[in-house]
């Protein structure tokens, strides 16, 4: 997985935009891509050092992933509970990166769509 698949793969997504808005707190944070749906974060990545991905999620997916693969981490000033860094070239494979994303993608909108109504 290359930045511009992974980035084409998030705005295949219905409603999908991208920012970096992080380069307004610190020039070091101007690399960071957020994929957003309905204004909200679901996604985002380095793109000057692409080896990993932050999805949010849910608590108990986010210990389940946790206890299966080695390669998660702490992800960078979000909260523990609901979001999860996916290293890349370790045990997560493309396929369920992909997956994990596209679930991201649902929870957020779901979240969002219920509160617009």
């Amino acid at each position: 997985m290359n930045i511009e698949e992974f980035r084409d793969y998030c705005l295949t997504m219905e409603g999908v935009t991208e920012k970096t808005p992080f380069g307004k707190f610190a020039r070091r944070y101007d690399s960071i891509l957020v994929f957003y749906i309905l204004n909200h974060m679901f996604c985002f990545v380095d793109m000057d050092d692409f080896t990993y991905v932050i999805v949010k999620s849910t608590p108990d997916k986010v210990e389940e992933i946790r206890m299966n693969h080695s390669s998660v981490s702490n992800p960078i000033n979000q909260s523990l509970r609901h979001w999860i860094q996916l290293n890349l070239n370790g045990d997560v494979s493309d396929r369920e990166i992909y997956s994990l994303v596209k679930r991201s993608y649902d929870i957020v909108k779901t979240k969002y769509t219920k509160r617009r109504r």
